[in-house]
């Protein structure tokens, strides 16, 4: 398939994806600036391919459910185990926020899970699907400030300090401020968005890296997000506690997730000890010798 077809088909599923409803054919053509005639053609093998499906009522267009199916599996597999997923629960548990965990992944970061600690008046949660903001969210700015500022700088402007998504009031919009708040977050240990990806909301947020090394690749983040009126500024010191804990114990389980999820899905296998943080288990001279992560 020509690489122009390939860009058309990945624009039709990126306009669908989060489309309530649907959309009819003259709709997506119209956002893709493209005839209507290429835009069925490229519908008719997707739906063809199960990944979308027409309602017949509306003849609207949707992506299937074969596309969640797919992410949560991909997920399943490469990042959230059990232990990494008790370590987000604990923190939540902790400062009684919404927190979530995201990975780097090459010049952006994902949300890939999530926890809710808040029991009691207003709860905020968050659309997990929505594209992460790295000027205008705290998870953005904590892993923004980890890198040499030019290649910060240049990753935002790239992306047109994301015009095209609709943030919040206090969204950072000129180099010099971004540069002037990546300074503070790295002076301060955590980065602060406050009313810049949503009103009336202020997150915070630190990095993980992939071991305990100082130097090892930064992973990830973690962030703790509320309303305005609870998260307040006296709040600050004891919620970067919190991220700084779990963001330890992260990293000393961080490279082992794999090794867990392998032994978990084996052919009745058991899981490997090793796989749980703390347990210790005698050396078997028949057995290789694993590298230390």
């Amino acid at each position: 398939m020509p690489v122009a077809a390939v860009a058309r088909c990945l624009d039709v599923l990126e306009c669908l994806a989060g489309a309530v409803g649907g959309l009819e054919l003259s709709d997506l053509a119209v956002r893709l600036d493209t005839p209507k005639s290429a835009v069925h053609r490229i519908l008719a093998t997707l739906v063809a391919r199960g990944w979308v499906v027409q309602d017949a009522d509306t003849l609207h267009y949707a992506l299937s459910l074969r596309f969640s199916t797919l992410a949560f599996h991909d997920l399943d597999v490469r990042v959230v185990t059990d232990v990494v997923q008790e370590i987000l629960d604990g923190l939540a548990r902790r400062t009684q926020e919404y927190c979530r965990l995201g990975v780097v992944e090459g010049e952006s970061l994902a949300w890939v899970s999530r926890a809710q600690g808040a029991t009691t008046g207003l709860r905020y949660d968050a659309d997990m699907g929505q594209e992460v903001a790295l000027h205008a969210t705290a998870t953005g700015k904590a892993w923004l400030a980890t890198l040499p500022e030019d290649e910060a700088l240049r990753i935002v402007c790239a992306r047109g300090f994301f015009s095209h998504l609709r943030l919040g009031p206090r969204a950072l919009s000129t180099v010099e401020d971004l540069r002037r708040q990546l300074a503070e977050t790295r002076a301060r240990g955590f980065a602060v968005a406050l009313e810049e990806a949503e009103p009336g909301i202020v997150a915070l947020a630190t990095t993980f890296r992939t071991d305990p090394r100082p130097d090892a690749p930064v992973a990830g983040t973690l962030s703790v997000a509320g309303p305005v009126s609870r998260i307040t500024p006296e709040r600050y010191a004891q919620i970067h506690a919190a991220l700084a804990a779990a963001a330890g114990e992260l990293q000393s389980v961080w490279r082992l997730r794999t090794r867990q999820r392998g032994h978990t899905r084996g052919y009745g296998a058991k899981a490997d000890a090793r796989a749980v943080p703390g347990h210790q288990v005698a050396h078997d001279p028949a057995r290789p010798t694993e590298a230390r992560a």
